[in-house]
């Protein structure tokens, strides 16, 4: 994959007009390469992890961000974290800077893994993508999960896909 690029998104099969279905065979176990990616980073307040105005703050940065013609639908990504209990961090891949957002940019090498079930597998499937990206001799930076679905969407398609991001200490920069 090309620096900068994700396993395209397809659009196309979206039978809810919400979340299109999601494809996992493309996204697991895929290696990216970003180089300054730009991300819109926009925060949720939360409740022990359980966020509580993802709707209003997701609508408003999409739209901010579809006004300033700074999306790539094919190239889709918003990778999430819990710094806190209490906050959560979205990053919305952008193609350009968005007026009025607070804009960050990734560099680094980061690895996927797909998981499917329920959302409070987070936590299950974090420490053990950690623990495969260790036996692979590699470090973990930080991690994010990118959604695919909505609820509504994975109750409709009967799977919930989560895949999680992982930054890791390049091969070349380990001590041998």
């Amino acid at each position: 994959m090309k620096t900068n690029e994700t396993p395209l998104y397809d659009m196309s099969d979206n039978p809810t007009e919400c979340c299109p279905r999601f494809k996992p065979e493309p996204w697991d176990n895929q290696q990216l390469d970003f180089k300054d990616k730009r991300f819109v980073r926009a925060t949720t307040r939360g409740l022990f992890h359980i966020p509580l105005n993802m709707n209003r703050v997701f609508n408003r940065t999409f739209k901010a961000i579809e006004e300033a013609d700074a999306l790539d639908v094919s190239q889709t990504l918003v990778l999430s974290r819990d710094p806190s209990p209490w906050q959560g961090e979205h990053l919305f891949a952008v193609t350009k800077d968005v007026p009025g957002q607070d804009m960050v940019s990734l560099s680094g090498d980061y690895r996927t893994k797909v998981f499917e079930g329920p959302y409070r597998m987070a936590p299950k499937w974090m420490d053990a993508f950690e623990d495969e990206l260790e036996r692979q001799g590699l470090d973990e930076e930080e991690m994010y999960l990118f959604y695919m679905t909505c609820p509504k969407c994975a109750k409709t398609y009967g799977k919930n896909y989560v895949v999680a991001v992982a930054r890791v200490e390049p091969d070349e920069a380990r001590p041998h």
